[in-house]
C-alpha cells in the first residue's frame, strides 16, 4: 500500500487549519478547496501544526524507547480493554498518540475501522504512519484544536495524553465514545521513588472527570493494577520513554518490580 493511501482515506475527516475547508489527497499534497496545501512527507504523515513543535515534544529517542517498551507486552492489560472499548467503530483518533501503538493495537480488533494519530512532535507521526496500514498520522496540538470536521469520528483514544474537553466533544459523532486513560497515585511509584521522577497527581481522575461533565457523559471505568518485573532493558526504556527523559534520569535502571496503576473511563457523546 503507498505511504500516502492511509491518509487519503481519513482525509474526509480533516478540516484545514486555515480555513476549515474540506480536504483530500492529490499526489503528495493534502489540500483544502480553498487552496491550502501541505506536503505528506514519504513516510506517509503530514504536518498540520503551523508552527515549530514545542520544547517538551516527545524526541525520536524518547519514542524509540516507548516502541521498545511497548513492544514487551508489559502494558497490554491497558492496551487491550482500551482496543475493546472501540471494538467495531469505524473511525478512530488517538491524540497525542506517540507511537501510534494504542491505536494499532484497536485497528488489529476491528479490521474493518480507519485510524487517525496526532501528536505535536513530527518524529511522533513519523512512526505512528508506520505502525499500522490503516493508520494515517498528522502533527497537530490538541490544546490549539484538533485539525478534524465536526462530527468526524466515531471514538477518540487518549491515553495518557493532553486532553482538550471541548475538542473531544467537538469532532465525535452522537453516540460517539471517548477512551481516557490515566495514571493512579501508585503508577510506577517504585521508579518515582528510586530515581526522583516526576510525581502523579493525586487528581487526574478527578480532573478528567470535571472537565467532561457538561460535554460528554460518563459510560464505564475500569481499574486496573498490576505488578510489572521488568529486565533492566525494560526499566530503563519505561524512565527514557515519558516525561522524565527532559530531566535527569539514569543511564541504567535496575531490574525489579513495578506497579502498573490507571484508570480507564469512557465516556459518549450527547
Amino acid at each position: 500500500m503507498p505511504p500516502t493511501e492511509a491518509l487519503r482515506r481519513v482525509a474526509g475527516w480533516l478540516a484545514c487549519p486555515n480555513c476549515r475547508g474540506t480536504m483530500a489527497v492529490a499526489g503528495s499534497v493534502l489540500g483544502c478547496e480553498s487552496g491550502h496545501g501541505f506536503d505528506v512527507a514519504r513516510q506517509g504523515h503530514v504536518n498540520l501544526l503551523g508552527r515549530a513543535a514545542p520544547a517538551n515534544a516527545d524526541t525520536p529517542a524518547m519514542l524509540a524507547a516507548r516502541e521498545r517498551f511497548l513492544a514487551s507486552g508489559h502494558y497490554s492489560p491497558v492496551s487491550e480493554p482500551v482496543a475493546d472499548a472501540v471494538a467495531g467503530r469505524e473511525r478512530l483518533l488517538e491524540v497525542g498518540a506517540g507511537t501510534g501503538h494504542y491505536l494499532a493495537r484497536a485497528l488489529d480488533a476491528s479490521p474493518r475501522s480507519l485510524g487517525l494519530a496526532t501528536d505535536v512532535s513530527p518524529a511522533a507521526a513519523r512512526r505512528a504512519a508506520r505502525a499500522h496500514p490503516r493508520m494515517a498520522a498528522a502533527v497537530a496540538d490538541t490544546w490549539a484544536g484538533l485539525p478534524l470536521a465536526d462530527a468526524s469520528v466515531d471514538a477518540v483514544l487518549c491515553v495518557f495524553a493532553p486532553r482538550n474537553a471541548a475538542e473531544f466533544a467537538r469532532v465525535l459523532r452522537p453516540g460517539g465514545l471517548l477512551v481516557v486513560v490515566v495514571p493512579g497515585p501508585e503508577h510506577l511509584v517504585e521508579l518515582r521513588r528510586a530515581h526522583d521522577l516526576l510525581d502523579v497527581g493525586a487528581d487526574k481522575l478527578e480532573g478528567v472527570t470535571n472537565q467532561l461533565r457538561d460535554l460528554l457523559r460518563p459510560v464505564a471505568r475500569t481499574e486496573v493494577r498490576r505488578l510489572l518485573r521488568l529486565d533492566e532493558e525494560e526499566a530503563t526504556a519505561l524512565v527514557g520513554m515519558g516525561p522524565n527523559a527532559f530531566h535527569s534520569t539514569p543511564a541504567r535502571v535496575p531490574a525489579g518490580e513495578v506497579t502498573l496503576q490507571v484508570t480507564i473511563a469512557t465516556f459518549t457523546a450527547h
